[in-house]
């Protein structure tokens, strides 16, 4: 067993682990300014306003007093 050959390996190897680490690193860094810039924006449920809220009830209303229309002439 040859001690010398198998720390010109493992030096090698530890280069190698560097580089990686390095670049890795470095994808990091770039990824972490992307995830920012991608938070900031508005995410999730829309709020409405309360004259939206009205237009949706009124026409939910509509639809609902359409519906019990069909159930009640169609289950007669």
């Amino acid at each position: 067993m040859d001690i010398r050959k198998m720390i010109q390996e493992l030096h090698a190897e530890r280069e190698a682990l560097d580089r990686a680490i390095s670049s890795l690193e470095e994808l990091q860094k770039g990824d972490e300014g992307v995830l920012l810039n991608q938070t900031r924006g508005r995410r999730g449920r829309k709020f409405m306003g309360p004259k939206e809220r009205e237009e949706v009830s009124a026409r939910m209303k509509k639809y609902w007093a359409a519906r019990r229309s069909v159930q009640v002439s169609g289950a007669r």
